[in-house]
């Protein structure tokens, strides 16, 4: 199970992080993924901390890899409850697609996990009854959990322009990948203030070891299973 933020932690701050495009959550989202693996294949899911990618929350989400070619949304930005028309968390992200695309989606996502590699997706919802037509980008970027499998993706969604009627969902016009390698530069952490947004948080479950006794104490403690009982004269 993935670890919850810590508020102690220090982070890598892309707040100053600018970009030209109308894409810039996307852009956002994977300038920190790739200053915070590093030097490194990739990052681990507990090193994400959502006050790194504060401007583009809304729009980010972290999938899990339940079965092959199968991924279902952990967390999810208020941003893709808008595009669904409904809470998105637990769902698969292959829900965002045309049932005639996500074959082709599961077969992204194994690349994704097993490769491993980056994805950029270019999509494209028609336009019909109520519905205008609508444009979207999607960076899916692996992460590594805290068993060290790569079952985890860190991702950014952005949908351009009037949703209209909800739910949405789009044709794939384009996918390109990038098999990756070691990361080239080394991030800079800066120390952030310790309040959090809650909306990119995962709830931790606790685990405790329990105390061990020795066993010739507890045989001294345990009852006797016989014990004589004499009559009453």
């Amino acid at each position: 199970m993935d670890n919850s933020i810590k508020n102690s932690q220090t982070i890598i701050s892309m707040s100053d992080y600018q970009s030209h495009s109308g894409y810039a959550p996307l852009s956002l989202v994977e300038a920190y993924w790739d200053a915070l693996r590093g030097v490194r294949e990739m990052p681990k899911r507990a090193e994400i901390d959502p006050r790194g990618i504060e401007s583009a929350l809304e729009n980010a989400f972290i999938l899990e890899r339940i079965a092959p070619g199968v991924a279902r949304l952990r967390i999810a930005g208020t941003h893709l409850h808008d595009v669904m028309g409904m809470e998105a968390r637990g769902m698969p992200i292959t829900a965002f697609f045309e049932r005639e695309e996500r074959t082709r989606v599961a077969g992204v996502l194994e690349e994704v996990f097993q490769t491993p590699a980056t994805a950029e997706l270019r999509m494209r919802s028609p336009s019909s009854l109520g519905q205008p037509e609508l444009e979207a980008r999607m960076i899916l970027l692996p992460l590594k959990s805290d068993l060290g499998d790569i079952s985890r993706i860190l991702g950014c969604l952005v949908v351009t322009g009037d949703l209209g009627n909800t739910p949405r969902r789009f044709d794939v016009a384009e996918v390109s990948t990038q098999r990756l390698g070691k990361g080239l530069v080394n991030a800079k952490e800066i120390p952030v203030a310790e309040n959090a947004p809650q909306e990119f948080a995962e709830q931790k479950a606790m685990f405790t070891r329990p105390e061990t006794t020795p066993i010739a104490e507890t045989a001294k403690k345990r009852p006797p299973y016989l014990r004589l009982v004499e009559p009453e004269e």
